[in-house]
């Protein structure tokens, strides 16, 4: 996660930008570097800047909307509080959404981490957040709100699902619901270094995993009946995909229903991997025995042949921890809609990624991946926590000393 490393972004923010190459590996054939250069994208990207919200914060760690609510953005406070921006008016509503600081543990990797608001939610008033309990634990619990969608009802707390942490680092923490209505749960692989209780790859455990579950079925939820491990021995059916060190954020291409998660690394590399829409699930992202399309540890030997390898990726030389974003999708800049952003929490880079190769996109276990080009869009000062979409498409990023910004045209 972000506060892994500890290290503060440098530099002030500037309009210029650097093409990254996709490094190279012993595992990636002659082939996937010809790919990477007939990658680079086809028209030069824009000049961009980072508006603020005419509000502070205090730690910021996610940004959502909610559906039947197009002008205002909840953000979530790592301390526990989630408060309400309005994009008309411009300010932020006079009272917080919900809180939950007394029961949040918070510092390092832990605290409130994200809301997600149930597809129904302007019928229902139904939402789920996802903190770290005063025990060190992940809890995944559901709230609705009353009569005011802008209120939370803290009386009505249903606990969904705790996971127990064996340490205080990599709690993963985004949940988002999918396009097919169900939740989607981001987890780390437990903590410390190099995932030394093996949760990554263990499928009876639900660390080090993507999950998805059904929260509109079931006592306290349900299991789609698609997972791609229900029914089979030893194996929680909760999990969708396996093999993540920590997927601090994840998103869903609006337009295509396409996933994105990007993983934080280990220690030298950071990466991103693409499911398309109508996957099936039960994918394998290699962790702990690979990092990004690497053997892990260093200098080591593995057999990646039942792994999916990410489709991009970068050294410790640009950043430490990355941040996933979105697809972008909104109208106010028009030559970046397609691209995927991201950044980095230590360096402060955001990135811009050509998503045109998910055309020639297969899930392959074990093969090279045609690395995926990116173009970096920023370079700003700032400790880059989360990214938010707004429900015209816009995107929002949030530093996590305290500021919301919005992603414009530069002037």
């Amino acid at each position: 996660m972000f506060l892994t490393r500890g290290a503060r972004a440098r530099g002030a923010m500037a309009r210029g930008r650097r093409v990254v190459p996709f490094p190279a590996s012993a595992l990636l054939v002659l082939a996937a570097a010809v790919a990477c250069a007939r990658a680079a994208p086809a028209a030069a990207l824009p000049q961009v800047a980072l508006e603020p919200l005419n509000a502070g914060f205090t730690q910021p760690v996610h940004i959502a909307n909610a559906p039947g609510f197009p002008q205002h953005l909840w953000i979530v406070e790592q301390t526990g509080t989630i408060k309400i921006y309005d994009l008309e008016a411009g300010a932020l509503r006079p009272e917080p959404f919900l809180s939950v600081s007394s029961l949040v543990s918070t510092g390092g990797e832990r605290g409130l981490l994200s809301v997600a608001f149930h597809p129904d939610f302007a019928a229902n008033g139904r939402f789920f957040v996802n903190y770290t309990d005063r025990a060190g634990h992940t809890q995944i619990v559901e709230y609705r709100t009353g009569p005011d969608r802008f209120a939370a009802d803290p009386q009505s707390a249903r606990p969904l699902l705790q996971i127990d942490q064996p340490a205080a680092n990599h709690n993963g923490g985004t949940m988002v619901f999918g396009p097919d209505g169900y939740l989607y749960i981001g987890t780390g692989d437990g903590g410390r270094a190099g995932d030394p209780w093996g949760n990554a790859q263990n499928l009876n455990t639900l660390l080090g995993k993507l999950l998805r579950i059904d929260v509109d079925s079931g006592t306290p939820y349900g299991i789609p009946p698609d997972n791609p491990f229900v029914g089979r021995r030893n194996a929680r059916p909760e999990i969708w995909a396996l093999g993540l060190r920590n997927p601090w954020k994840f998103s869903f291409d609006r337009a295509t229903g396409d996933l994105y998660i990007a993983d934080v690394g280990q220690n030298a590399w950071e990466e991103i991997h693409f499911q398309p829409a109508g996957s099936r699930g039960g994918q394998n992202y290699g962790w702990n025995r690979m990092e990004g399309s690497r053997c892990y540890p260093q200098g080591s030997r593995c057999d990646p042949s039942g792994f999916i390898l990410p489709v991009a990726e970068y050294s410790h030389q640009w950043g430490c921890s990355i941040t996933g974003g979105y697809v972008y999708r909104g109208t106010a800049i028009p030559e970046l809609v397609g691209y995927y952003l991201f950044a980095d929490y230590c360096s402060g880079r955001i990135w811009a990624m050509d998503t045109g190769p998910k055309a020639a996109y297969r899930d392959a276990p074990g093969q090279p991946v045609a690395p995926w080009s990116f173009e970096e869009l920023l370079h700003t000062s700032y400790r880059i926590t989360a990214w938010g979409e707004d429900a015209a498409g816009e995107l929002y990023v949030a530093d996590h000393g305290g500021r919301v910004y919005r992603l414009v045209p530069a002037p």
